[in-house]
């Protein structure tokens, strides 16, 4: 898909409607699963169709088990966006995700069920596979799944889970190398006061910057993309 001239409207409009053209094609005639992964993504963005989206996420899930799809269905399905909420289904297909090694699907079907949502098992058993999800998500390189479990770890669960501020600070220290900025700051924290590792006041002003750091550049990233979203192409 190359020599297109991406800033003139009719080229964008022969682009897109060829790259729809392929995505059909790579799913319906050559059942690839990420393409249909993709042909959802296209039919949710562009055409702005999201219960059609929904029905070939779906589908792709069901049929092809493709672990994004599964993930993206469970997401629709969590808040209603094409389809009908249901968190139970939400779960059930976020579960499939993450099952299926996508790390997007371990961190929701791991943040759902540590919400009060009602997701159809006992809490105990909610907290439990929350625990279990938000771990392989961080497992699989999700910095938020870190983060969150050191959250829950930093502050425990009355009746289920305890705190364990070493653990916290393994799992803080992970997403902040992954370059979660409040996961640093949360590092230095802990340096600064000795919580689950050795006091460092020279450690805690590193993580500090680094948190600081990080932050300005996501406050710099956030005003580009607003910035060329404003402007006409």
């Amino acid at each position: 898909m190359t020599g297109y001239n991406l800033k003139n409207d009719n080229e964008v409009k022969e682009y897109l409607k060829n790259l729809h053209t392929e995505y059909i094609f790579g799913c319906r005639s050559e059942k690839k699963p990420e393409v249909c992964h993709l042909l959802g993504d296209y039919t949710e963005s562009i055409t702005n169709d999201e219960k059609k989206a929904a029905i070939i996420y779906k589908e792709n899930c069901d049929k092809r088990n493709f672990g994004k799809s599964c993930t993206k269905y469970g997401d629709f399905r969590a808040v209603g966006r094409g389809c009908k909420k249901n968190t139970v289904e939400a779960f059930k297909y976020m579960r499939k995700g993450c099952d299926l090694d996508d790390p997007r699907g371990c961190l929701h079907a791991g943040a759902l069920a540590i919400s009060a949502e009602e997701v159809d098992l006992s809490r105990e058993t909610e907290i439990s596979l929350g625990m279990h999800f938000l771990k392989k998500a961080c497992d699989l390189n999700q910095e938020k799944g870190c983060f969150y479990l050191s959250g829950l770890y930093l502050s425990g669960i009355d009746g289920y889970v305890e705190k364990n501020l070493k653990e916290a600070y393994v799992l803080s220290l992970k997403a902040c190398e992954f370059g979660n900025p409040y996961a640093c700051a949360n590092v230095s924290l802990m340096h600064k006061k000795g919580d689950g590792v050795q006091q460092n006041a020279e450690l805690a002003k590193s993580f500090r910057t680094r948190a600081e750091d990080l932050l300005k550049e996501i406050t710099k990233y956030k005003k580009q993309l607003k910035f060329q979203q404003g402007v006409d192409p």
